[in-house]
C-alpha cells in the first residue's frame, strides 16, 4: 500500500513537470512564431519602403536629366537641385567623373555648405557606401554649356526610417522574450510559493496530529508506572517491564521531538548558541542504535575538530543532519559501509564546516544537479523531501550553506557551512 501510494505520488509529480515543461515549450514557440511574424513583416515594409525609394530617386535623376541638357542656366539647375532633390527623405550625394563630392543632402553628421577637406573625404566614404547597397545613377551633361560633356553620378543611402525600421524586429523580439522570461520567473515563483505553502501547511498538520496521541501514550506510561510501583513484579517480569517503560519513553521524548520539529517549519526559529560537535554526536548516537536495523556491517564515526559555539535552533539543524546521515545509509553497502562526519573551523574561524562522507555508490552527475529539488528521488520509495528539507534548514533558517561537493562511487561528499558564533 505505501509503495502504491510513493508510486502514485511520483506519477504526480511527473504529470506536474510534464505540464510545467509543456507551459515552457509553449511560450518558446510562441516567442519563435512570433519573432518570425515580426522579422517577415517588417522586412516586407523595407523591401516595399526601398522600392518606392528607388522609383523616387528614378524620377529625380530624370528629371535632373531633363534639365541639365536644356539651355538652363546654372543657377536654375541648382534651384531645380535645391527645390526638387532637396525635397528627399533620404540621403544623396552626387559625385563628379573623378569620384569626388559635388552636391549633397541629409547626410548625417555633415552640415550644409561644408567644403573642408575632412568633410570631402568623409562624403567620398558615405558614397562608396551608398553604391555598395543601391548602385550609382550617371548624370550626363551634353548641353550648350557642358562644351564635350561629361557625366556626373548620383548615388542615394536608406532613410532614417528604414534605418530604424531594420533594428525593430530585434527590440519587438527582445521585448517579447523579456516578457517570456518574466512568465517563467512568475510561473516558477508561484510554484515555489505553492509547494512552500502545501509544505508548511503539512507539517503544521502533521505537528497537530501527532500531539494528541503523544499526549495519550504519556498519560498511559503513567498508568503504567503506577501499576509497576503498586504492583508485585519480581525477577525477570520486572526487568521486562522497566525495560519497555524505559524504550516507550524514549520513543515518546523521539516522537515528541519530531513534532516539535514540524511545528517549527513556518515560523521563525529561536536560535542559541550550542556546541556543534555535541549535536553531531547526539545524531551519531541515535543512529548507531539503529545499525543493527540498517546493517551490521556499517559504522559511522565522528572526528570532531575545535569548533567554536553556533547559533543553531538544535531541533531543526538535528533534523537536517539527520537526513543527511539516513542519505549515506541509504547509500552504502550494508555489509561494509562506512560514513564519518568531521568538524573543522575555516576562513579564520568565521564559518563552521561539518562533511559527511560516505563510500556508498555515488550519485550520477545528472542527478547531483537535482537533489536539493522539492519531489525529486532516485529511490523507489520517497517523495524526495530530505535534502529538499536540509537546504531549507541549513540556508533560510541558519544562514548557512549546505552543496554536495564531489561524488563518485566510493565516495559522496556533502558540506554544510554555518556562520561562528559571537
Amino acid at each position: 500500500m505505501a509503495e502504491n501510494k510513493a508510486t502514485k505520488g511520483r506519477a504526480t509529480d511527473s504529470l506536474y513537470i510534464g505540464k510545467s515543461t509543456a507551459f515552457k515549450i509553449f511560450l518558446l514557440t510562441g516567442v519563435a512564431v512570433l519573432s518570425a511574424v515580426f522579422i517577415w513583416y517588417t522586412f516586407s515594409v523595407i523591401d516595399q519602403l526601398k522600392a518606392n525609394t528607388r522609383s523616387q530617386v528614378e524620377k529625380y535623376v530624370r528629371m535632373w536629366q531633363l534639365a541639365a541638357n536644356s539651355n538652363m542656366t546654372g543657377s536654375e539647375l541648382q534651384f531645380i537641385f535645391d527645390e526638387v532633390i532637396v525635397k528627399a527623405n533620404f540621403p544623396i550625394v552626387v559625385l563628379d567623373s573623378e569620384g569626388e563630392a559635388i552636391h549633397y543632402r541629409n547626410v548625417e553628421g555633415v552640415l550644409p555648405g561644408d567644403t573642408t577637406a575632412k568633410t570631402r573625404a568623409y562624403l567620398k566614404q558615405v558614397a562608396e557606401e551608398m553604391i555598395r547597397q543601391n548602385g550609382e545613377y550617371p548624370l550626363v551633361y551634353s548641353g550648350p554649356e557642358a562644351g564635350e560633356g561629361f557625366t556626373n553620378y548620383l548615388c542615394y543611402g536608406n532613410s532614417k526610417v528604414i534605418n530604424q525600421l531594420r533594428v525593430m524586429p530585434f527590440i519587438e523580439i527582445g521585448i517579447v522574450v523579456a516578457f517570456m522570461l518574466v512568465a517563467i520567473i512568475g510561473f516558477q515563483n508561484i510554484r515555489r510559493s505553492e509547494e512552500r505553502h502545501i509544505w508548511v501547511g503539512m507539517a503544521k498538520e502533521t505537528a497537530h496530529q501527532l500531539g494528541t496521541p503523544i499526549s495519550s501514550l504519556m498519560g498511559w506510561l503513567e498508568v503504567l508506572q503506577t501499576e509497576r510501583d503498586a504492583g508485585s513484579f519480581r525477577g525477570e517480569q520486572r526487568q521486562l517491564l522497566d525495560d519497555t517503560l524505559s524504550n516507550s519513553r524514549d520513543d515518546v521524548i523521539r516522537l515528541t521531538k519530531v513534532a516539535n520539529r514540524f511545528g517549527q517549519i513556518g515560523s521563525v526559529p529561536e536560535l542559541k548558541e550550542y556546541d556543534l560537535n555535541e549535536v553531531i554526536i547526539e545524531t551519531v548516537e541515535y543512529f548507531r542504535r539503529r545499525l543493527p536495523f540498517e546493517g551490521d556491517g556499517i559504522k559511522i564515526e565522528f572526528n570532531p575538530g575545535e569548533v567554536p559555539p553556533v547559533r543553531l535552533n538544535g531541533e531543526l539543524f538535528g533534523w537536517a543532519l539527520e537526513n543527511l546521515v539516513k542519505n549515506s545509509l541509504h547509500a552504502v553497502d550494508p555489509k561494509g559501509g562506512r560514513i564519518d562526519l568531521r568538524s573543522h573551523i575555516i576562513n579564520s574561524g568565521k564559518w563552521v564546516m561539518i562533511e559527511i562522507v560516505d563510500n556508498g555508490k555515488g550519485i550520477p552527475p545528472r542527478a547531483s544537479r537535482k537533489i536539493f529539488r522539492a519531489g525529486f528521488t532516485t529511490k523507489k520509495r520517497g517523495w524526495g523531501l530530505g535534502l529538499t528539507l536540509v537546504k531549507r534548514i541549513v540556508e533560510e533558517y541558519h544562514n548557512g550553506r549546505v552543496v554536495l561537493k564531489r561524488s563518485k562511487p566510493g565516495e559522496t561528499v556533502f558540506e554544510v557551512l554555518l556562520p561562528a558564533g559571537k
